[in-house]
């Protein structure tokens, strides 16, 4: 996705039904979970790049000197944002949105050659780093040559005219620069994997993260995980949707929800003791499942603002959370190591200011974390328990075990220092701060200090 489905009220007022042909629902019963995950993935984090404002060139090959940086900060992943032409019919702004894709398989020149981004892919080998590609699967570019040489491969109008791309209940929404994929045709179907398995046996990408995923049929992703991992049996996929039944063809989903809520529990308009209530409702998901946590992306900076905007002083408690939750398989965007203080244009060119290194120390000793401890591993790394204990609405503690590796974690979202008083520590001991490796013992009850809008994250 990369914008809200109806920026303006006007736009939301003027949707139109589409005729027939629409998208196919989703099976009655959906497919087991995934068995297991590459174990690539175990303790990885994800870093979003975005190429065009990624440096003032905003090229592939301008990237290039910036791997061994995240490497170093932690990154195990690249999610590169869609690499190919942009549509030119219909295009948003001077130069168009990532997601209204021109051809399947070629690179948009404006970043560079193929040869330019099997660069990047290949020195992010070298660095041990994988790299996964935005697909976008919902919808093509309105000059997309499938609109002109298979028009039945995707959704009509009424009138007999391609549509915009449809919204959950299969209205046209005002994402006007791309049409409609009908997925109810088993030549496209087939067409759109064939592409997917290219940028794996050519290009050597380690999986994808799919666009509008809830926009595609589940039966679809089942049979294009079959078909891929022939190709890459350590596939890797990300699904943009919050829904457990994606687990039988993906191994993480979008933990919007638990975005949504950091939000509000930053702006003090939920207790931090709200979370309780998102990780009850996580039950439905498989204990295996990953979920993707993070304070920014591509759509929250560019239209709902940055973390500083919506989180404050908030947005490092916020994403300690992110990263230590359980389930959770942490997103960096870009620039947000270098504290980017602006929403990017969507459209247009807007480059990022690299410099600021206030934030490396932070996200690099998480990062470290996530992989030295245990307790932190992604999916079903560590369980997680409610720390007992008194303190203010703003704090929220948990621990989380896995075999002999504990871990305890605590947040202030408030603008005092605070002390929680804990109980029934189950594995006292000698712990070290994450942060700095410093000695802490815990006894089985005791006190943590918090100050404002501070935290502390604990392993043994």
């Amino acid at each position: 996705m990369r914008r809200p489905l109806c920026l303006r009220p006007l736009a939301c007022l003027a949707l139109l039904t589409v005729a027939a042909c629409g998208r196919p629902d989703a099976p009655a019963a959906a497919a087991p979970p995934l068995a297991s995950h590459p174990d690539w993935a175990r303790d990885a984090v994800i870093y979003e790049v975005n190429i065009r404002q990624f440096t003032p060139e905003g090229t592939f090959r301008a990237l290039l000197p910036h791997l061994a940086r995240l490497d170093d900060l932690g990154v195990d992943i690249l999610w590169l944002m869609p690499v190919q032409p942009i549509g030119v019919d219909r295009r948003k702004g001077t130069l168009g949105s990532y997601y209204s894709i021109a051809d399947y398989r070629a690179t948009n020149p404006e970043f560079g050659t193929l040869a330019d981004l099997k660069a990047v892919v290949d020195s992010a080998h070298a660095l041990g780093l994988k790299v996964i590609l935005d697909w976008v699967a919902n919808h093509s570019a309105h000059d997309h040559p499938w609109t002109a040489a298979h028009p039945d491969w995707y959704v009509h109008r009424a009138d007999g005219s391609i549509s915009n791309a449809l919204d959950r209940d299969g209205r046209e929404t005002d994402w006007t620069d791309v049409a409609e994929l009908d997925y109810a045709n088993p030549a496209m179907r087939a067409a759109m994997i064939d592409e997917m398995r290219y940028w794996l046996t050519d290009v050597g990408m380690d999986g994808f993260r799919c666009d509008v995923a809830w926009g595609v049929p589940l039966d679809f992703w089942l049979e294009a995980r079959q078909a891929l991992v022939a190709t890459r049996p350590d596939l890797f996929l990300l699904a943009e949707e919050e829904d457990a039944k994606l687990h039988a063809a993906f191994d993480a989903t979008y933990g919007w929800g638990f975005h949504h809520l950091l939000n509000a529990i930053a702006q003090g308009k939920e207790p931090a003791a709200k979370l309780d209530e998102y990780l009850a409702g996580s039950s439905a998901f498989p204990a295996n499942a990953m979920r993707l946590y993070f304070t920014s992306n591509h759509d929250e900076n560019s239209w709902q603002g940055t973390e500083f905007e919506r989180m404050g002083e908030n947005h490092q408690p916020a994403f300690v959370l992110a990263a230590t939750m359980a389930q959770s398989f942490p997103l960096l965007y870009t620039g947000q190591e270098a504290r980017l203080a602006k929403r990017l244009r969507f459209f247009e060119k807007d480059s990022v200011t690299w410099g600021d290194t206030t934030l490396v120390p932070f996200y690099r000793a998480l990062f470290r974390a996530k992989a030295e401890v245990p307790a932190l591993a992604n999916g079903a790394g560590g369980a997680q328990a409610k720390l007992a204990g008194t303190g203010p609405a703003d704090v929220y503690a948990f621990t989380r075990t896995a075999g002999e590796s504990h871990l305890v974690v605590a947040v202030n979202f408030g603008d005092a220092p605070a002390r929680f008083a804990y109980t029934g520590l189950a594995a006292p001991g000698e712990y070290r701060d994450v942060f700095g490796g410093a000695a802490r013992p815990l006894a089985a009850a005791g006190t943590l200090e918090l100050p404002a809008h501070g935290w502390l994250v604990l392993a043994r």
